[in-house]
């Protein structure tokens, strides 16, 4: 077989374990028997003794030598596979599954055991720093703050530069819902158990075999009880369904974590710049896309999006009770021993005459406990606000802004007692802190706590609303059409439109009748932005700020969402105020390109920019700007689409610079390399030197989540990683981005690229039946992991409609992993054929680029992922026979194309193989690629029954000899579905 899958930086895993680990990947192969064993022994226990044999001659069979010394042949395999019956193919589905679940737990262990490691090594800077450690301007490995701080001091970086820095540092990670998560909730569940009793057993394994052999009992109890769990979903998500699982990771993990990552970064300071003041507490922030990114999903409505905002507080309300009671408990300070401040006194009063009840029950065990007396107050307030969230859930977003909320004996009408904004609550906690401060004395859960209501408040993370551009226009059109239809708006040309649009946003009058029956998708797009008003009421401008424009092309989207705001109250020009941040996201490679161009355009507009939001000591206006790689590397290809991003920031942060304005870029990433994928912290310094200046925004998708923020001490590597690298990324410039005769290699390398990819992908007329032939595209449809359809427009079948994750998803499925890598090697070969002498310059830009060590490092990783002879047994057993030589044809463009990339990244890395300089990831790779392979074949087998069984009557799906039972197409459905999930947890990665 080619290459496989990988524990990869395609899924974005932390490699700082795998650094430090034993030469060459050692410590996975020492634990890696373990895992191996517990998988052979609950095989045995669950499957029939037969079967459970069988599956073991299939992992076998799937390593590249027998021990006998001969050769594997995947006939074998294949014929094993033939013969089985589907219960049992279905069984090996499901093990293999298993396995390599396992294994992603174990590879998970490690990553957190060096981030640990390198956390214990840092403590002392002095002989952690190395010498021959290549400078700042061009490296690329992981820092810890400690690390970084040190050096950033031995490089004389005035304190005065890096405090402005960390004063202004803005990190906002959106968790967003896009259809790549495949695990169910319930197994990940039962994954932290299996992760947590392997820690367990490594620290107990050398000191008490007695309990090393208990937990081992467990963790075989454990994986049973996984065994016969069901692996898929057995329903499709709602999207409240898709909010619980994002949201879940905040309440395990990130809670937690982000005090955490502020006393790291707090000590790491007093180490190297003592006199440097912290950054704001809530310099690394959250927002999310579940249950507002209405895009192509009709299933988010305006009151979804209202009940997961009550739902996002009534998460911190608890967690803030649960918090509190702690305080109270540890707070035991008696008056007779300490002094209390006059305000906390002060307060106390106010909350007897308010509370009554509070304090006669309370009043007798407190007396002398002012501070427990102080934090039963706040409980109950917190309590009536708990009420008073469930009650504005349960009444919608419709109920009028100054209603009362239903009377309880608790909350009686006259007064509102509860927490109206988060503001009252901190300031409460910070009484408490002042008075403790007063009289000398620190509370550690305290101070954890108000860091927590300073990053989470009471939305826990900022909504962001998303919608594709037509909606705004077409609203618009309906609006104009029935005030003046001979002056509709969608007739007007684009200067026509930004006149008009310019016009009605200067006038007082309202624009939108109030009584007009519209169409349902104008009424929706209309009340999106009551809604957007409501939630701002209710919860505060932080809850909702940011709309976000999908497909943006021109001037005149980003002003209708101006206009359309303006009517909901939400922007007033004539004020220079807006309670929204119009944020544009350019797709495509023509809108990449057109972006300065549209923006300037804007800047230059004295009403677009009075609206603009002021940040930082200068006051400048701030621009948000989203960059998506998801549909530029499905229209262009993987290099053209990299290049086109990499040019567009720097000319966009050179238009904002000479503007006087502040620009923030939000990466629309996804998980895979063919969507903006990579390790978090090598894509921050490959960005344009100079283009973040503290400031960045990226997107955390399906899988990714799991990978990286499922552990505490991943999440804090993935969280400070991404600090010291916007960090890096905005002190220590380079002038590389600007060699001129780099740029236009480049610019060549990236033309030809999309040349090759666009004559494959879109001007083959066969390709999209090779696509959905070879590829489980269609069964990838009907898994249950998303609320969201697949398909842009239901009922097109062509590319176009087709989204940006299935589309990779597919492609990794059947192991082509097209959309990653396909024209690179082109691209390069004709370089080269120009001119032989450039293969210098290209390892030349390889050590001193990152942006093209990044390019070159990402289509390697995919490179040793993909394996092209099961993917050509997808080909021929998959496709149909009237396409047989079209798709011969596909295939065979396909590997050259693979076999010149491969032979070129290798010239330009100066390696033998793939991965070679990095021996613990290549063995990950090696791993998974002998592995997976049953899996291929099992997948291939089932879709052929299935796609027979579409095509005629249920028929016997029982080998030659016959058991005479009938499958039903749900039957095998589910098979094939199986072997989906077990890939995509062997390539760790879908989409």
């Amino acid at each position: 077989m080619s290459s496989s899958s990988a524990r990869s930086p395609e899924s974005e895993q932390p490699r700082v374990a795998v650094a430090e680990a034993p030469v060459g990947g050692q410590l996975l192969q020492q634990r890696l028997a373990l895992v191996e064993d517990l998988w052979q022994t609950v095989l045995r226990s669950e499957c029939p003794a037969e079967q459970a044999e069988r599956l073991l001659r299939m992992k076998q069979l799937s390593d590249p030598v027998l021990p006998d010394g001969n050769a594997v042949s995947s006939d074998a395999l294949v014929s094993l596979i033939r013969d089985m019956d589907l219960s049992e193919a279905i069984a090996a589905a499901r093990a293999f599954s298993l396995y390599f679940q396992l294994v992603n737990i174990l590879e998970q262990r490690i990553e957190e055991d060096g981030y640990l490691e390198s956390i214990v090594r840092s403590q002392d800077t002095a002989e952690q720093i190395n010498p021959f450690a290549p400078p700042l301007a061009t490296q690329t490995e992981p820092a810890t703050f400690r690390e970084l701080f040190e050096r950033l001091r031995r490089l004389n970086v005035p304190p005065a530069q890096l405090e402005n820095l960390l004063q202004e540092l803005d990190i906002r990670l959106v968790f967003t819902a896009h259809p790549t998560e495949i695990v169910r909730h319930t197994i990940r569940h039962k994954q932290r158990r299996v992760a947590s009793l392997l820690q367990q057993l490594e620290t107990k394994s050398d000191s008490s075999a007695v309990e090393a052999g208990t937990i081992r009992l467990q963790l075989e109890e454990e994986i049973r009880l996984w065994w016969r769990t069901d692996e898929l979903h057995q329903f499709k998500p709602s999207v409240l369904d898709e909010v619980d699982y994002a949201l879940h990771y905040f309440q395990q993990v990130l809670f937690g974590a982000m005090p955490q990552l502020r006393r790291r970064l707090s000590s790491a300071l007093a180490c190297s710049y003592p006199d440097v003041q912290l950054p704001p507490s809530s310099f690394c922030t959250f927002g999310s896309w579940v249950g507002s990114d209405r895009d192509g999903n009709p299933s988010v409505t305006t009151d979804i999006t209202w009940r997961t905002a009550c739902y996002q507080r009534q998460l911190m309300l608890d967690r803030y009770v649960s918090a509190v009671h702690g305080l109270r408990d540890q707070l035991s300070i008696s008056m007779q021993w300490s002094q209390v401040s006059a305000p906390l006194l002060e307060s106390l009063e106010m909350d007897r005459l308010r509370f009554p009840e509070v304090y006669e029950e309370r009043a007798t065990r407190y007396r002398l406990e002012p501070y427990r007396l102080k934090l039963s107050f706040v409980l109950e307030r917190l309590r009536l606000t708990q009420i008073r969230n469930q009650q504005l859930a349960d009444a919608g977003w419709r109920a009028p802004a100054d209603a009362q909320v239903a009377a309880t004996p608790e909350t009686p009408q006259s007064e509102s007692l509860h927490y109206g904004s988060v503001a009252e609550f901190r300031s409460d906690l910070e009484l408490i802190r002042t008075s403790l401060v007063s009289t000398d004395l620190t509370c550690e859960p305290l101070d954890t706590l108000l860091t927590q209501v300073h990053i989470f408040g009471f939305c826990l993370a900022g909504l962001d609303i998303r919608q594709e551009s037509t909606r705004h226009s077409d609203a618009l059109d309906e609006v104009s059409r029935y005030l003046n239809p001979d002056e509709a708006y969608g007739d007007l040309n684009e200067q026509e439109r930004v006149n008009w649009l310019l016009q009605e946003l200067q006038t007082r009058r309202p624009l939108i009748p109030p009584s007009v029956q519209w169409s349902s998708t104008t009424e929706e797009t209309v009340d999106v932005f009551r809604t957007l008003h409501r939630l701002q009421d209710e919860f505060g401008s932080r809850i909702c700020r940011t709309y976000v424009i999908s497909m943006s092309h021109s001037v005149s989207d980003l002003l209708e969402v101006l206009l359309l705001a303006k009517e909901a109250g939400l922007v007033e020009p004539s004020a220079g105020h807006a309670d929204l941040l119009v944020v544009p996201l350019f797709e495509t490679v023509e809108d990449l390109q057109r972006a300065p161009e549209v923006m300037e355009q804007l800047f230059q507009t004295p009403l677009y920019r009075n609206l603009l939001p002021r940040v930082g000591s200068q006051g400048q206006p701030l621009q948000e700007l989203m960059l998506g790689y998801s549909d530029s590397n499905k229209d262009s290809g993987f290099l053209s689409s990299n290049w086109e991003i990499h040019k567009a920031q720097i000319a966009l942060q050179d238009l904002a610079a000479r503007n006087g304005l502040a620009l923030r870029l939000f990466h629309g990433r996804g998980g895979s390399v063919g969507r903006g994928g990579g390790p978090a912290y090598q894509a921050i310094l490959a960005q344009p030197s100079g283009t973040l200046q503290g400031r960045i925004k990226i997107t955390e998708q399906g899988e990714v989540l799991a990978s990286k923020y499922s552990l505490p001490e991943l999440a804090l590597y993935n969280l400070e990683t991404v600090t010291t690298a916007v960090v890096q990324n905005s002190l220590v410039t380079n002038q590389l981005d600007a060699t001129p005769s780099w740029n236009d290699l480049m610019a060549r390398l990236a033309r030809c690229s999309r040349r090759h990819y666009r004559a494959l992908v879109h001007d083959n007329p066969d390709l999209v039946a090779f696509f959905e032939q070879v590829t489980p595209i269609e069964e990838i449809s009907k898994l249950q992991i998303s609320s969201r359809p697949a398909r842009r427009k239901t009922g097109t079948r062509d590319l176009s409609s087709l989204r940006a994750i299935p589309w990779v998803f597919g492609w990794t499925q059947s192991r082509f992993l097209l959309p990653s890598w396909f024209g690179v090697g082109t691209a390069l070969h004709e370089e080269l054929e120009n001119d032989p002498d450039q293969m210098s310059l290209l390892r030349t830009l390889h050590q001193r680029w990152p942006f093209f060590r990044m390019l070159i490092s990402k289509v390697e990783m995919t490179l040793s992922k993909v394996d092209l002879d099961l993917a050509r047994h997808y080909v021929t057993s998959l496709g149909s026979a009237d396409h047989r030589e079209a798709f011969d044809g596909i295939y065979k463009t396909i590997a050259e194309e693979y076999s010149l990339t491969h032979r070129l990244v290798l010239e330009i890395t100066g390696q033998e193989r793939l991965l070679d300089a990095d021996p613990a990831l290549q063995l990950s790779v090696d791993l998974r690629n002998r592995t997976i392979v049953p899996l291929g074949f099992l997948q291939v087998a089932l879709l052929r029954r299935l796609r027979d069984q579409n095509r005629q009557p249920p028929m016997s799906e029982s080998p030659s000899d016959g058991d005479g039972r009938t499958y039903s197409r749900s039957e095998l459905l589910r098979g094939a579905l199986l072997t989906i999930n077990g890939i995509a947890a062997g390539m760790r990665n879908t989409g």
